[in-house]
């Protein structure tokens, strides 16, 4: 199940997809445990970048990761190529260009999902970068800004011609946003209009979603989102479910705890306790999300304030669901 993206080798064809605040080291560290085949850090500003922004930095630590894309977006072609040689001389495998994001603080800048309403600045900035780097660059597109602007098509064709290796499509307009249902038949058109390998994103949530998409619109890889916040065990089911086709038992919540705090003691060690306290609120809700005593559990979350008490309330909604089942 190996899948090649231009030069570099990919242990399978499940991805893992750039969000910001969220695919950080201890993120990526976990879903390559489970299997994940490529891994993005959190989209990185190339304006920042070149300005020595300590944040970003943080964001590029990726010494060692293999295989390891990182996310660059801007909309200056010269600027975004010199941040290209950065990321690369920081160890990327591969450089991905954002153009879907659909954050209001970023496409008014004409960066992000702006760049899907000019096709011709879009394929300069790929023929550029493609240009400044030796590794592969790939290119990361929503369906279009929306239904009065040029397509995902479009714009894969324009990212082909500038050399782009790959391209991630995500199924939803920027107007959008995370709304809705992704329109996989866009994928399709995409991957009928190409000859780079197409990858998939959007709305999968499962091994069954996972098979569906590659099948319906022969996109040659899947991307997987938010479906994996608190859940890294998302890549091992659904590649799992490609090769049997039978779908995995879900983790135990004392599974799911225990996972928590792993992520926790990984947010420790690249953080710091002072950061991970803070960022483990929104991953602990995310573990514990539907167990017994969760919502009770959110509310002392945003009290914590040292790695004890982040353990101990853990903790105790593990003690809690243990209690629910009669164990």
């Amino acid at each position: 199940m190996t899948f090649k993206i231009g030069g570099v080798t990919l242990a399978n064809r499940v991805f893992a997809a750039p969000m910001a605040g969220i695919t950080d080291r201890a993120f990526r560290e976990l879903a390559r445990e489970m299997g994940c085949g490529l891994t993005c850090t959190e989209m990185i500003s190339s304006q920042a970048l070149m300005h020595g922004s300590r944040r970003t930095a943080q964001i590029l630590d990726i010494a060692g990761e293999y295989p390891i894309s990182v996310q660059i977006f801007g909309s200056n072609p010269g600027i975004l190529a010199r941040a290209a040689q950065l990321v690369v001389e920081a160890g990327a495998d591969l450089v991905d260009i954002n153009m879907g994001c659909p954050t209001p603080k970023i496409v008014k800048t004409g960066e992000g999902a702006a760049l899907m309403r000019d096709p011709r600045r879009a394929g300069d900035i790929v023929a550029a970068v493609v240009a400044a780097v030796p590794v592969p660059v790939t290119v990361k597109m929503r369906r279009g800004w929306d239904a009065g602007y040029p397509d995902a098509v479009e714009l894969a064709r324009v990212a082909e011609e500038a050399g782009a290796a790959a391209v991630t499509l995500h199924g939803r307009f920027r107007s959008e946003f995370y709304g809705g249902k992704a329109d996989w038949n866009i994928i399709r058109a995409v991957k009928q209009a190409v000859n780079v390998p197409v990858i998939g994103n959007g709305d999968v949530r499962s091994g069954p979603d996972a098979v569906r998409m590659l099948a319906d619109t022969g996109c040659d890889a899947v991307m997987v989102g938010r479906a994996a916040r608190g859940n890294p065990w998302i890549f091992r089911e659904i590649l799992d479910y490609v090769e049997t086709g039978e779908e995995l038992r879900p983790p135990t919540p004392e599974e799911r705890v225990t996972m928590a705090l792993r992520h926790f003691d990984l947010l420790v060690r690249y953080k710091g306790e002072a950061r991970a306290v803070l960022e483990m609120r929104k991953y602990l809700a995310w573990y514990t999300r539907g167990l017994h005593g969760a919502a009770r559990l959110r509310e002392r979350l945003h009290a914590a304030d040292s790695a004890a008490v982040v353990r101990a309330l853990a903790a105790s909604i593990s003690a809690a669901s243990r209690q629910e089942q009669g164990f």
